[in-house]
């Protein structure tokens, strides 16, 4: 994807390394989504308990969490293509290690790995899209975006099917091909792009940066809804009523605006000034997050599509924020420090959530976690400088 390739072969020679990009993000969620669906189903077949399943669940946001952190700026500094390459293979090793476990240890093992090579390969990835092509970094993001929800929300499915054909290793054993595949694939292409660098300490470098704290501030009140949603949102449903099949069915349709909005919402994000449109879609996602205490069910339902279309936007809006935050040598720092944020604080948020629901009920718990949305979002605001020197990224004035 270098400059000299771009110019040759004229903007469409430029899409197709970006389409590879997208894809390959899409596969490494399909590993995500499949794991869950199908985690019941080992705690069944091999006899572990649900501390036990926790933990294999864990262990996975554990080491992505520490990828993000502490491996995401060796990208930055020239070993983009090893980044992605060994994370790809990183995760299919452990792919292949789900194919052959039995014991605890090694599905977690196998977890650890494929949580590792995830978190090796998304901020390379967004790097990439991010110095391919810096003048649709927002659009870019935005179709990174879809093509990630769709991976995740397709992966249960194919695991399901798979699983229930052919057995319970069979989409593990299918991943691990497919991961392959991927390999033979990016082998062939050129996986370095934009301005590499050798800061140490980047990312404390990067947590002093005003513009940075600003957009940290908003993927926390984003990430404090997920987190809760995620925790919350089936047990919400079912307390009112929901029978299993509407549960699964809001789940499932909570996706579709995310998939095809994000891209519009990564370019208004670039165009407008991502400040802004978060701004706008967190505080109607706050809104939609406060009714969840108080509103009857199918009120819920037709608000979950509401907060659905607002997170499609807040999403790429905070990639893009992150990716002018960051000097031009530290983007993948920066974008590891934003999904790094974003697993801690849904997870937090997921487990504080659920203690507080059974103590105090849905109306405290979801009012308090759109009261929380609203203060980071004006945190944001205060700290935000509309001076980002330095970026690789062109954007629109933000508000004083």
């Amino acid at each position: 994807m270098s400059e000299q390739g771009v110019e040759a072969d004229g903007p469409r020679a430029a899409r197709r390394p970006l389409l590879v990009l997208f894809l390959l993000t899409a596969v490494m969620s399909l590993g995500y989504g499949g794991i869950f669906t199908l985690l019941a189903d080992i705690r069944d077949r091999f006899g572990f308990s649900d501390a036990d399943v926790g933990l294999i669940a864990f262990a996975g946001f554990a080491t992505g969490f520490t990828s993000q952190v502490l491996l995401a700026r060796y990208a930055d500094r020239g070993h983009t293509a090893l980044m992605v390459r060994t994370g790809v293979a990183v995760a299919a090793a452990g792919m292949v290690g789900m194919v052959v476990a039995v014991d605890l240890w090694a599905w977690v093992g196998a977890r650890l790995l494929i949580g590792l090579g995830s978190g090796m390969v998304g901020p390379a990835v967004r790097r990439l899209v991010i110095a391919g092509d810096p003048g649709r970094v927002g659009a870019n993001l935005g179709t990174q975006t879809a093509f990630d929800v769709t991976g995740f929300v397709l992966g249960p499915i194919l695991a399901a099917v798979l699983a229930q054909l052919v057995g319970l290793r069979a989409p593990f054993a299918a991943l691990a091909v497919l991961y392959g595949a991927v390999l033979v694939v990016l082998s062939r292409l050129d996986l370095e792009a934009g301005a590499t660098g050798s800061a140490t300490r980047a990312v404390r470098s990067l947590l002093r940066l005003p513009t940075v704290q600003s957009a940290l501030c908003t993927a926390i009140a984003f990430y404090l809804t997920i987190g809760m949603f995620e925790a919350l949102w089936s047990v919400l449903l079912r307390d009112l009523g929901a029978e299993t099949w509407l549960i699964g069915l809001t789940l499932s349709l909570f996706t579709i605006p995310m998939i095809l909005f994000a891209p519009k919402g990564g370019a208004l994000a670039q165009s407008r000034g991502p400040l802004r449109v978060v701004t706008v879609s967190i505080a109607v996602a706050a809104a939609c997050t406060g009714a969840y205490g108080f509103a009857p069910l199918w009120a819920l339902i037709a608000l979950s599509g509401v907060h659905a279309m607002a997170d499609a936007f807040t999403l790429p809006g905070n990639q893009v924020a992150v990716a002018i935050a960051s000097p031009p040598d530290q983007l993948a720092t920066g974008q590891g420090l934003l999904g790094a944020t974003g697993l801690a604080v849904a997870g937090i948020a997921a487990l504080g959530g659920a203690a507080a629901y059974d103590a105090f009920g849905r109306g405290p718990v979801f009012v308090g976690t759109a009261a929380l949305m609203v203060l980071f979002v004006l945190a944001a605001r205060w700290r935000w400088a509309t001076d980002a020197p330095g970026s690789a990224v062109a954007v629109a004035p933000e508000p004083g």
